[in-house]
């Protein structure tokens, strides 16, 4: 019984996930449909700088795991080590998208 009632929780998850999705696609779709209609949509050109805020990020992310490995080295207790790891990885990620924020604003100059 046990087994099933988790089964079940991860299914009702997984639905409620696909329906907020499903929900959010269908807004963004009629909200377009409706500012072409009344002639306010502009279609946008391709983004040149589409992948630049994820690559920054994840690359900030990478250099945040590198640096905080170095705090498992130390002799610190559990918690302290923790805090240390993900507050290095969240801070450089944070870097990573300020960074990128900035060549965005060099490159459309």
């Amino acid at each position: 019984m046990k087994e099933l009632n988790e089964i079940l929780a991860v299914g009702i998850m997984g639905l409620a996930i696909i329906l907020v999705v499903l929900i959010i696609a269908r807004y963004t779709y009629l909200t377009k449909k409706a500012m072409i209609e009344k002639g306010l949509y502009l279609e946008q050109g391709l983004n040149k700088f589409k992948y630049l805020d994820i690559g920054c990020i994840v690359f900030g992310l990478g250099i945040g795991l590198l640096v905080s490995s170095i705090f498992t080295t130390m002799q610190l207790t559990e918690d302290t080590m923790d805090l240390l790891v993900w507050g290095t990885i969240l801070i450089f990620g944070a870097a990573g998208l300020v960074v990128a924020h900035f060549i965005r604003k060099k490159l459309e100059k």
